[in-house]
């Protein structure tokens, strides 16, 4: 038995199973040519960021978009930074956006998929596995370095300005005999198993990143830790042992991750895996003082994905806003195609920015306003009803209490050409309808300023005599047109506007002294379908309370 055979038996003795025997557990997938096959490998160490978020949608579209597969990883192989819950939250996050995964980690407990495990720490004897046979081709060492010597080392190299690293002369064990390595595993010394890197000082790499497009590095010569004192894999090792057995096509992360992919590809190439495409995503810029800086955890709250859940942000303008911030051109598509599903959009890495998309929460809302003024009333009700059942029980009581009037309410001025766009988030919901609910509403009337109390009571103890609860739509704003001529207001803004002398105001300031009677506010939607859902009494009861308020 060779030096490096007699190694891997002293460091591995326990491990049987071969990478052969791993390759043919997790073959190659049957898929067509071009499908994507990539993952959101997390660490179960905080809450879900924005960025996360965004890397999973990205993920998820590219996935859908060539029939491939998105999976999830959970990777805590770093015990000591996890968090309780950490992974069920990542779960929950994704799930509360419809960001489905098609194999992966479904709960703390539960994963699908023939490539599995998903979760690194259950994957000791994989990874074991395959460091045994590079330390049986001689590619890879024990290090009992300790990490005082470790840190000399980089003081050292500080100074001289050189790399700073295990590599070269500085790699002391790089070389050790199986006897030295046993005593010292004999005398209770700890050590890490490194990459003996083949990399030469001065070489260099290029590979082609589907975002920053031809990028050129200096070779990795680092010694690189393959496993750590207790066993478990860095993230170098374990990506590149799961992305090959899983069948990774393509790698979608954060750019701070470039200046890895030289040890990455490294790594690949040692161990005979065919290498990954990757796709290095910018970080999500925000604008403050006229300036740039990275969405932060600590500074921004809409940071956190569950700020989105909490605000009741629909999924489907979470997707569209997710879209515009992934491709230059979808929002142009999207002019386009009004009604297309956001699936069919053809997604391209090259159409993503270089620089780092711009976070802009005012056009979140935007887009989020535009997408639900195109559900249906039911779908405005189901969908609320379900946010307030978990962040506001006193609106979700107000609307289960009586269905048909909640949806009476949100089917107001819904489903005609240009729907208003009055809600952004189910958290707007409250303060939208407040004036339908007695409970809700302060009953202050918000009348304009130009008009008279007793010029208010004189349009409305009119009206009041004028009003027919059971009248037509067609009919109603004519009624009130004619009502504003016998009161000495133009028919008109137009007819006001050409002659203001001869005129008190015009029909506008008429409607809006009704409007603030009744809702107590100077701009809702259509004042007659309010009326109609009110009923009759209703609306008299709350004109004859506003006469009060104005005496």
């Amino acid at each position: 038995m060779n030096e490096n055979m007699e190694m891997a038996r002293l460091l591995f003795g326990d491990i049987t199973a071969a990478p052969e025997d791993y390759e043919e557990r997790y073959p190659a997938r049957d898929l067509k040519e071009g499908a994507v096959v990539t993952r959101f490998a997390p660490s179960p160490t905080g809450f879900l960021h924005f960025g996360g978020l965004f890397a999973g949608f990205i993920g998820r579209i590219a996935a859908s978009a060539s029939n491939g597969i998105f999976y999830l990883r959970i990777e805590d192989t770093d015990k000591k930074r996890e968090i309780e819950n950490g992974a069920q939250m990542i779960i929950d996050g994704l799930k509360a956006f419809g960001i489905n995964i098609d194999e992966g980690v479904i709960s703390q407990t539960e994963e699908k998929g023939e490539y599995g495990p998903y979760t690194q720490s259950r994957r000791k004897e994989i990874y074991h596995s395959f460091v045994k046979r590079l330390v049986e081709r001689g590619l890879a060492y024990p290090c009992f370095m300790t990490e005082e010597e470790i840190a000399r080392i980089r003081k050292s190299q500080e100074e001289k300005k050189e790399l700073t690293g295990i590599y070269g002369g500085y790699a002391k064990y790089r070389d050790i005999t199986v006897e030295e390595a046993k005593r010292l595993i004999d005398e209770g010394r700890e050590y890490v198993v490194r990459l003996k890197s083949p990399g030469k000082a001065g070489g260099r790499i290029r590979f082609k990143d589907m975002i920053k497009g031809e990028i050129e590095m200096d070779e990795n010569v680092l010694d690189v830790v393959l496993l750590k004192k207790d066993g478990t894999p860095t993230y170098h090792f374990a990506h590149a042992a799961d992305d090959h057995l899983m069948r990774t096509t393509h790698v979608i992360r954060g750019d701070e991750w470039i200046s890895s992919v030289p040890i990455h590809l490294q790594l690949f190439k040692v161990c005979g895996f065919k290498p990954v495409k990757y796709a290095h995503i910018s970080p999500i810029m925000k604008e403050e003082n006229g300036g740039k800086r990275k969405l932060s955890k600590r500074k921004d709250p809409e940071a956190a994905v569950s700020y989105y859940e909490e605000q009741g942000y629909p999924r489907g303008a979470v997707w569209e806003y997710l879209m515009t911030l992934a491709n230059s051109n979808y929002e142009e598509w999207r002019k386009c195609n009004k009604e297309e599903d956001i699936n069919k959009f053809p997604f391209s890495f090259s159409k993503m920015s270089k620089a780092g998309a711009l976070f802009d929460l005012a056009k979140l809302n935007d887009i989020s306003k535009t997408y639900i003024s195109t559900l249906t009333a039911e779908e405005v009700f189901d969908m609320t009803s379900k946010w307030a059942k978990e962040y506001d029980r006193e609106l979700y009581g107000i609307l289960t209490e009586d269905e048909e009037y909640a949806l009476a309410i949100f089917a107001v001025e819904r489903g005609g050409r240009k729907p208003r766009k009055d809600i952004a988030k189910w958290s707007d919901v409250k303060e939208y309808l407040a004036y339908f609910y007695s409970e809700l509403w302060d009953k202050k009337r918000d009348f304009a300023d130009n008009i008279s109390s007793d010029e208010i009571i004189r349009i409305l103890e009119r009206y009041k005599e004028v009003y027919e609860p059971d009248g037509s739509a067609d009919d109603w704003f004519p009624r009130v047109r004619e009502l504003a001529v016998e009161l000495g207001y133009a028919a008109s803004p137009k007819e006001y506007k050409a002659s203001p002398d001869e005129y008190k105001g015009h029909v506008g300031d008429v409607s809006g002294v009704i409007r603030a009677a009744v809702t107590g506010r100077r701009n809702t939607p259509d004042l007659y379908e309010i009326m109609q859902v009110l009923g009759g009494a209703e609306t008299l009861k709350r004109i004859d309370e506003a006469i009060e308020i104005v005496k």
